[in-house]
C-alpha cells in the first residue's frame, strides 16, 4: 500500500538533495557544530591560553534570519564545566536554552550538549559567550546576526558590506588566575590592553606598543558604505570607539532600529552592542586608525588600555601614523556620556522583525504592576569573603538550576523574598529571586552607588530605557521618563552615583537572569533572577517543555545518564554542508516516521 505521507515528503527530500547550497541556506534551519577548546595565542605579545571555538578566536558568527530555528552542538573540550549564553536572544517561552546556571546544568568536560532555539520575532546584532567562572575573560565569544526577512524593509539602504568588531579590555593573566585574585579578595587592577577582534594594538607608538603584535585590519573600498556591528565583550572597562576622519551613523542597537544619527565617537559599555553605517568618503592619503580607549579612568595612567586597528582603503597611499584621534574632552563634564546615551532613540515608524512599526506598542501608556529598585554598593565583606550585592543580597548559584528545582518540586533551593527596595540591614549571601507573574508590566530602577560604571543585562527580554540621571532615584524622578521613543534593548549602562530606569513586559514564562555584565562584580554576586509564572502559580502559559537532552545536576544528579566519550565535534565540513546534513537528517527522519506509522 502506498504511503501518502512518505509520497508527499519524498519529493521534498529529493528536491533538497538536488537543490544548490544557496537554496538550502534560505530554509528556516541553521545547524552548527562547535568544539570549545583552549588554544595558545599572544594577543599582547605574551603566549597565553585563550578559549576558541573550532580553533577560532573570536568564535564563528551565527548568521540567521528572523524566526530561524538554530541548533548548536557544543563539545566541551575545556578542563572545567561550560555553558554558552546567547546575549540578547530572547528564547521566547524557552528558558531551558538560555545557558545560565539558573536554567541549565553545566556541560561537563568531555561532554557535548545541543542547544535548540528559535530567534522568534527578532532582528539585530548580538553576541554569545561562556558565562561561567570568568571564562569570557579568556574568549569563547562570537557574533550573532539576525537578519530581517525579505518581506520586511530595512530603514536604510543595503550596505556594501558587513564588518564585525569585538572590542574589550584584556589581561595577560589566564581567567583562572583572575578568578583566584577575586577569590582572594584582590582587585583585578588595570587591564594590560584592549583587543580588537582578538588582536592587540597597531604599533602607533613605539614606546607603548612592542614590536611584533598582530593587529586587526579592516579592508574597504572607497565610496562604499559598510555596516559595523560592534560589541564590547571585555571584562569591566567602558570603551570609547572612534574611526579617524569618519562619521559613525548609528542605526541599530541590540535588536532595535534607532533614529539615525552621526557620532564621531561613542562610549560603548561592557556587554553592549551597536550597529553603525560608515561611508568610505575620505581621500585615502593614508590608512586610518580605529580606536577603542578606556573611559572614566585616569587616562594618563591608563594609556596602555587602548585598542588600535587599521581601516585600509584599497587605494590607500600609506600606513597610518601620527597621533590617535582624541577621546572626548570631558574630564570635568560628567554629563557628556550620559547625554550621548539619552540621545539614542528608537525609530518608532519603521518595522523590524514584523511589518508593524516599532512604536506600535505604547509602553508609556501601560500601568506598571511591579516596581523594583536594585541598588548596588561597593564590594563588602561577608563571612570573611569579598562580595558584591544587589539590595544587600550577594547571589550564590545553587547546585540545582532554579527551573529544574521548580519542575521537580525540590524545596529550599532558592527563596522568593528578594526585596523590592534597598535595605540598610547587613548584607547576606543567598539565592533569592524576584517573584512575578505572566503579563506583569515591571519597572526596574538600577541604582549604582559604586564608583564604577556598571552595565545591567536581563535575559529573555528587551526592555525600554526610559530614564537616567545622577543622584538617588525618587518617585518624583518618573516625571523625567521618556514614555514614547525610549530605545528598546537588553543591556544598559548605569553611571556611578546615578540611576537608570527600564520598563519591561513579562510575556515569557520561565526564570530570567538579571546581572551586571562586568565580570568581576558579576562573579562576586551581583545578579538575581526573575521568576515568571502564570497567575495560578505554574508554567502552563505555553512554556516549552523540558528538552529531551536536558542535563541534571545538584539534587537531581541521579537522573543524569553517563555520556560516551566524545572525540572532537568539529570537522572540516563547511557550515553549509553541516546545515544540509542537519536538514537532511530531519527530512529522512520524517520520511522514516511516516513509513513506520503506516
Amino acid at each position: 500500500m502506498a504511503c501518502p505521507a512518505a509520497a508527499l515528503l519524498l519529493p521534498l527530500l529529493l528536491g533538497f538533495l538536488a537543490a544548490p547550497s544557496p537554496a538550502r541556506a534560505t530554509d528556516p534551519y541553521a545547524a552548527f557544530d562547535w568544539d570549545v577548546s583552549y588554544v595558545t595565542r599572544s594577543p599582547l605579545g605574551v603566549p597565553q591560553k585563550v578559549i576558541a571555538i573550532n580553533k577560532e578566536f573570536p568564535g564563528p558568527v551565527v548568521n540567521v534570519t528572523t524566526n530561524y530555528n538554530v541548533a548548536v552542538n557544543v563539545l566541551n573540550s575545556l578542563d572545567e564545566p561550560l555553558l554558552i549564553t546567547w546575549d540578547g536572544i530572547q528564547q521566547r517561552k524557552n528558558c531551558w536554552q538560555d545557558g545560565v546556571l539558573g536554567t541549565n546544568c553545566p556541560i561537563p568536560p568531555g561532554w557535548n550538549w545541543t542547544y535548540n532555539f528559535q530567534v522568534k520575532d527578532q532582528i539585530g546584532s548580538f553576541f554569545y559567550f561562556p558565562p561561567l567562572s570568568m571564562q569570557r575573560a579568556a574568549g569563547g565569544f562570537g557574533g550573532i546576526t539576525v537578519n530581517n526577512r525579505a518581506v520586511i524593509s530595512v530603514p536604510f539602504d543595503t550596505p556594501d558590506g558587513d564588518v564585525r568588531l569585538f572590542i574589550g579590555d584584556w589581561y595577560k593573566k589566564n581567567h583562572t588566575d583572575l578568578r583566584k585574585m577575586l577569590d582572594d579578595g584582590k582587585e583585578l587592577g588595570m587591564p594590560d590592553g584592549v583587543l580588537m577582534n582578538g588582536k592587540g594594538p597597531y604599533r602607533y607608538n613605539d614606546s607603548l606598543v612592542p614590536a611584533g603584535i598582530e593587529y586587526e585590519t579592516i579592508n574597504v573600498e572607497p565610496g562604499k558604505t559598510y555596516r559595523f556591528r560592534v560589541h564590547n565583550v571585555g571584562v569591566s572597562t567602558s570603551l570609547n570607539l572612534r574611526i579617524q576622519g569618519h562619521n559613525m551613523a548609528m542605526v541599530e542597537t541590540e535588536g532595535s532600529y534607532t533614529m539615525k544619527q552621526n557620532f564621531t565617537n561613542l562610549d560603548i559599555h561592557v556587554g553592549q552592542s551597536y550597529s553603525f553605517l560608515v561611508t568610505m568618503d575620505q581621500n585615502a592619503s593614508s590608512d586610518y586608525y580605529i580606536v577603542a580607549s578606556a573611559r572614566f579612568v585616569n587616562e594618563s595612567l591608563w594609556t596602555r588600555v587602548t585598542g588600535v586597528a587599521i581601516l585600509h582603503y584599497s587605494n590607500s597611499k600609506g600606513k597610518a601614523s601620527g597621533l590617535l584621534p582624541d577621546p572626548p574632552n570631558d574630564e570635568y563634564d560628567k554629563s557628556f556620556s550620559m547625554n550621548q546615551a539619552r540621545s539614542i532613540r528608537m525609530n518608532v515608524t519603521t518595522g523590524a522583525a514584523r511589518p508593524n512599526p516599532q512604536g506600535s506598542f505604547h509602553y508609556g501608556e501601560i500601568n506598571v504592576t511591579q516596581v523594583y529598585k536594585l541598588r548596588n554598593m561597593p564590594p563588602v565583606t561577608i563571612n570573611g569573603k569579598k562580595r558584591t550585592t544587589l539590595n544587600g543580597i550577594s547571589y550564590s548559584p545553587p547546585a540545582t538550576p532554579l527551573r529544574l528545582a521548580d519542575l521537580y518540586d525540590k524545596k529550599e533551593v532558592y527563596t522568593l523574598d528578594f526585596p523590592t527596595m534597598p535595605s540598610d540591614g547587613p548584607p547576606a549571601i543567598g539565592s533569592s529571586v524576584i517573584n512575578s507573574t505572566y503579563k506583569n508590566f515591571m519597572e526596574i530602577v538600577f541604582q549604582n552607588n559604586d564608583t564604577k560604571v556598571q552595565t545591567y543585562h536581563i535575559d529573555g527580554y528587551a526592555f525600554w530605557v526610559v530614564g537616567m540621571d545622577y543622584g538617588e532615584w525618587k518617585n518624583e524622578s518618573r516625571s523625567t521618563y521618556n514614555k514614547w521613543d525610549g530605545v528598546s534593548r537588553c543591556t544598559t549602562q548605569v553611571f556611578p552615583g546615578a540611576w537608570t530606569a527600564v520598563l519591561l513586559s513579562l510575556d515569557s514564562p520561565g526564570f530570567w537572569n538579571v546581572r551586571t555584565e562586568n565580570l568581576d562584580t558579576w562573579y562576586l554576586g551581583q545578579e538575581t533572577y526573575i521568576r515568571v509564572v502564570d497567575p495560578d502559580g505554574g508554567y502552563n502559559v505555553t512554556e516549552s517543555v523540558i528538552p529531551d537532552n536536558a542535563l541534571f545536576c545538584g539534587l537531581l544528579r541521579e537522573k543524569q545518564k553517563a555520556q560516551k566519550p566524545h572525540g572532537s565535534s568539529s570537522s572540516s565540513a563547511s557550515p553549509a554542508v553541516k546545515q544540509s546534513g542537519y536538514l537532511l537528517a530531519v527530512l529522512v527522519s520524517l520520511v522514516a516516521f511516516s513509513v513506520v506509522g503506516q
